[in-house]
């Protein structure tokens, strides 16, 4: 079946990612169905904004690895013994890519994120084979391309299971990529106030008011302390979300913390990157929480009876879906930052 996969184009070392690696069709085999197991034909796949850096080593992988976890697609095939959740041939689903083990500690403790024997099957293919735990179905009249939205949506639900957000809160979020446009949609929906958007893409701005953002910030023209501050007369945001995963946007949104208010790091940094903090200002007399998200686990299903409630016509349209043979001109599109998201359209489904 067709994959598609981050191969090896130059030095893994290099500094610059377009000479490490690049995204290409490999044939790999389907995987064998096993009792518990369910196949799925994968309708759509959307390239995430983490897939550009795996390509170029930043998880040092060894090439060719193959691609993709935000995946919709359909049911062909079921394990004998994959009957507890309801699901049949020819159910639309969605679900979590990452496959726990249930046994080690961090499972047994709640922390499935932290799984020690995960399992992890790229979705940029034609097939995926699943366990029956990881599927999920989707609601009654969701399409499958609306449906690979699924996987981002989880990630919005997890930043709200830690973001310590109240009815009324001050909230800020930093970067307006598909990530940070799907969280300031469930913070409006959550009762947020002065909800403030940082981010220098006129388009993306425009979308986000579109969606119920208050106020919007470029922090290149703008000094989005200063800026902030007046939004919120001097008192902070209780609430702030970086998604951007620029170092100059961790250092800056800190600054506009309330008192006890909750930092949430959601993007991926350079894994060198140290973030300068004075602990006495912060975490002595603000008693201001510092925290991040790593994955989403288990709150799929609430994130499938989310897809309905959300907007997410900026995200997905024509132009922005590639046949799995253009995978090349997919990442590329994506790369342009022209596109809030791109899609990879992995097998043509009768009736989407």
């Amino acid at each position: 079946m067709k994959v598609v996969c981050g191969v090896k184009v130059g030095n893994m070392k290099d500094r610059d990612e377009e000479k490490r690696g690049k995204v290409d069709i490999v044939d790999f085999p389907v995987k064998q169905v096993g009792p518990e197991d369910v196949k799925i034909k994968v309708g759509y796949c959307s390239i995430c904004g983490s897939d550009p850096h795996i390509v170029g080593g930043a998880f040092g992988l060894e090439p060719p690895f193959g691609l993709g976890h935000e995946m919709s697609g359909v049911i062909v095939e079921l394990g004998e013994r994959a009957k507890i959740r309801g699901l049949k041939v020819g159910d639309r689903v969605g679900g979590n890519f990452l496959r726990y083990c249930g046994t080690c500690y961090n499972c047994v403790t709640g922390n499935q994120q932290f799984c020690e024997h995960v399992g992890n099957e790229p979705c940029m293919a034609e097939y995926v084979v699943w366990h029956e735990s990881q599927v999920v179905k989707l609601p009654e009249g969701i399409s499958l391309l609306r449906g690979c939205m699924l996987e981002p949506l989880s990630i919005g639900v997890r930043v709200m299971d830690k973001a310590n957000m109240k009815v009324g809160s001050r909230v800020l979020v930093s970067g307006g990529g598909p990530i940070g446009l799907i969280i300031c949609q469930l913070f409006k929906k959550f009762g947020a106030t002065v909800l403030t958007l940082s981010e220098p893409n006129e388009e993306r701005c425009k979308i986000a008011e579109s969606l119920g953002v208050d106020y919007t910030i470029n922090p290149i023209t703008e000094d989005l302390v200063q800026r902030g501050m007046e939004i919120t007369r001097g008192l902070g945001y209780d609430v702030i979300i970086e998604v951007s995963g620029v170092p100059s946007a961790a250092e800056s949104v800190i600054k506009l913390a309330a008192k006890y208010a909750t930092v949430l790091y959601t993007a991926m940094f350079p894994t060198g990157y140290n973030l300068p903090l004075n602990l006495y200002e912060y975490c002595y007399s603000k008693e201001v929480t510092i925290t991040g998200t790593y994955c989403s686990h288990y709150n799929f299903e609430r994130a499938a009876q989310l897809l309905p409630e959300m907007d997410f016509g900026a995200f997905i349209g024509e132009e922005q879906i590639f046949d799995i043979d253009d995978c090349e001109a997919a990442f590329a599109a994506h790369l342009s930052g022209k596109y809030p998201k791109i899609v990879i359209r992995c097998n043509r489904i009768e009736g989407e």
